[in-house]
């Protein structure tokens, strides 16, 4: 969230105490969203390596627990990021706790369709760090969630590739099962919409002009696997288009922070209503 917050540049008095409220409350929500979807998958996440050590499954935490814990953390959260930084932030808090139990998690045992529901869940909480640092909804908030959509489907499609058996012993309806042509094509889409958006950051006056030829390299590394993975399918082509996304992101978000556009912006009207 820090780094997002970076990003964008100068903000008010006003708004660095409620970035700072937030950075500590946003982790309040995520016991809620990693807890109350393992309540409801115990029985299909016994079935596979991948998840049959989780507390939950192997019965060292009672679902009962389980599910006061997420609630004593994700309402509490939600509350104080909504009184404490803005209501907007607060909506999206709730907005992504919603899409994650209820949309995404029982989508997943039935349609492929939950891999952009996900993508979505994984894009909310940058804008959530924009709209905690200005309590508006711009435009430069959604290319940083625009990099956080688009990465995840060469992240998840490739580590979903090597799950394959596992995925389908549990009974989950992922891309790389069902549909394996389309996970292959679809991570080499999102793959190239990463260049894409890095032109857009600095025609939305997030960063200069200098980002999408800095960024350009790194880019097209993450295309280049996603290609090979594309036309190879095998094990090795998904293992090293994994490896790259993990490193790729957060050295493109840290230079989008190196390319920053400086200078002083202008206070969103929300703030100034708040000030008054």
């Amino acid at each position: 969230m820090c780094l997002f917050v970076c990003i964008i540049g100068k903000i008010s008095h006003k708004a660095t105490i409620g970035v700072a409220v937030g950075a500590l409350v946003f982790p309040l929500i995520d016991p809620f969203v990693v807890l109350s979807p393992q309540y409801f998958e115990v029985p299909f996440d016994s079935n596979m390596n991948r998840t049959k050590n989780r507390p939950l499954v192997r019965g060292q935490i009672s679902p009962l627990h389980a599910v006061s814990f997420a609630l004593a953390c994700g309402i509490p959260g939600v509350a104080l990021l909504t009184l404490a930084v803005n209501p907007l932030t607060g909506f999206l808090g709730a907005l992504n706790i919603f899409l994650y139990t209820c949309c995404y998690t029982p989508l997943k045992r039935l349609s492929i369709a939950n891999t952009w529901v996900g993508a979505v869940v994984g894009a909310i909480p940058p804008v959530m760090g924009w709209t905690a640092a200005t309590g508006c909804l711009e435009p430069g908030a959604l290319v940083l969630g625009g990099f956080l959509y688009c990465w995840q489907f060469p992240h998840f499609n490739a580590l979903s590739w090597n799950l394959r058996e596992d995925y389908s012993r549990g009974g989950y309806r992922m891309m790389s099962v069902t549909h394996p042509a389309m996970c292959r094509r679809v991570a080499l889409r999102h793959s190239l919409g990463l260049i894409v958006l890095s032109g857009l950051a600095p025609a939305l006056g997030v960063t200069t002009w200098a980002f999408p030829f800095v960024s350009l390299p790194l880019n097209l590394y993450l295309s280049y696997l996603a290609f090979r993975f594309h036309r190879r399918g095998d094990r090795s082509s998904a293992r090293k288009l994994f490896f790259c996304s993990l490193w790729h992101l957060p050295t493109l978000l840290l230079l989008a922070f190196t390319c920053k556009k400086f200078g002083k912006r202008q206070e969103c009207p929300a703030f100034r209503l708040l000030a008054n």
